[in-house]
């Protein structure tokens, strides 16, 4: 009877342990990591595509997915005048260009070689961001990503997979200059 006594104080003791701890850690470190402190409120304004090559759709795609960005991923709340945070910009680049050819050689209905070829999109974006609050961490920057594909993919199907890789990727960008502080 002494051992199952003995037992469960020594078992109290690694929970009371545990829990000591984890409050301890918990108290010196934020796993946050937010820059984002006093701001309240933000406002995102439309990014207009004055690029040479224009896909109709990407303006409004980006400027509907960056909003969403940081409206589900912070406390911000948007508004459309007076935000703590302004954010702004343009698509200032959408092309399309030739990039490699491939060793891979496939037979067409022929008889003949034919080698695989891809492309790059490249899209580049102009942010101005100004926080109100601290003008410190205020900046104009310009933000480029591309994605490789198979020069055999249509223009439908460029936009609605290759966009989105090279969008997704510059507004991962974006949020994390703003708001991660690492």
């Amino acid at each position: 009877m002494n051992n199952k006594i003995i037992n469960s104080i020594k078992k109290g003791k690694l929970v009371w342990g545990i829990l000591i701890a984890s409050v301890i850690l918990n108290s010196c470190y934020s796993f946050t990591g937010s820059s984002l402190t006093d701001e309240k409120t933000i406002q995102i304004n439309e990014f207009p595509n004055n690029s040479a090559l224009v896909n109709p759709t990407l303006a409004q795609q980006f400027s509907t997915d960056i909003q969403n960005r940081f409206l589900q991923r912070t406390t911000l709340k948007g508004t459309k005048e007076n935000a703590d945070i302004l954010i702004e910009g343009e698509i200032t680049d959408y092309s399309i260009n030739p990039t490699t050819i491939s060793s891979n050689t496939l037979t067409n209905n022929a008889g003949g070689v034919v080698q695989e070829s891809q492309n790059k999109l490249t899209i580049t974006v102009k942010v101005h961001y100004e926080n109100k609050l601290h003008s410190d961490l205020s900046f104009d920057r310009t933000y480029s990503d591309e994605a490789t594909f198979n020069s055999s993919l249509s223009q439908t199907e460029i936009e609605n997979s290759q966009v989105k890789i090279a969008t997704e990727r510059i507004i991962n960008k974006i949020f994390n200059d703003i708001v991660a502080n690492w």
